[in-house]
């Protein structure tokens, strides 16, 4: 275990939740607000493999990719529900950025924020001075999670993708200020 939370466990995937990745990332409704272009589905059990290792490989406190597994008692319990993650933007200077993506069947539960929030903290107390979100144009729902989590948001970038994406980004000091309340 990485992290804990009230009702999330967050924590390394294991090979063997193949399939659970396979499930969420063959779903065009979740793969379409990751990366730019055209949705890139998961097409089988070895690419999900190969994708759990990747994620695994990517542990570099306190940065990383990691499973979300639900912990609450209620009807997703013990289901890994999706993937919360701290990893450096492509085309950076190093910035980092946090981004979530989870199954469908977990929207809507604030699993989201609950796990960005324990992540933001890793982040911080690793020593980042800051965390960005993008997010594509119309993708509403992780712009409220973004709101909802405290970040500030900054307008569109094509900074670090192909295609302008919202921007968000908290300080630690805006972070600190957040917590104190």
């Amino acid at each position: 275990m990485l992290l804990q939370t009230d009702r999330l466990t967050i924590r390394d995937w294991a090979l063997e939740e193949a399939p659970v990745a396979l499930d969420i990332l063959s779903r065009v409704e979740v793969v379409k607000w990751l990366g730019d272009g055209e949705p890139v589905l998961t097409k089988d059990l070895a690419e999900a493999t190969e994708k759990i290792e990747r994620w695994r490989g990517r542990d570099d406190p306190p940065l990383g990719h990691w499973a979300c597994e639900v912990t609450d008692g209620g009807p997703l319990h013990g289901r890994v529900i999706g993937t919360v993650l701290l990893l450096t933007l492509p085309n950076s200077d190093g910035e980092v950025e946090i981004g979530w993506h989870l199954h469908p069947d977990a929207w809507g539960h604030g699993y989201a924020p609950e796990a960005a929030r324990a992540v933001l903290a890793r982040g911080f107390a690793g020593g980042l001075p800051e965390i960005h979100a993008v997010t594509h144009l119309t993708n509403d729902k992780s712009m409220t999670v973004c709101r909802k989590i405290g970040m500030v948001h900054l307008g569109t970038t094509d900074k670090w993708y192909d295609d302008p994406s919202q921007h968000y980004r908290l300080t630690r000091e805006e972070w600190t200020a957040q917590q104190a309340r």
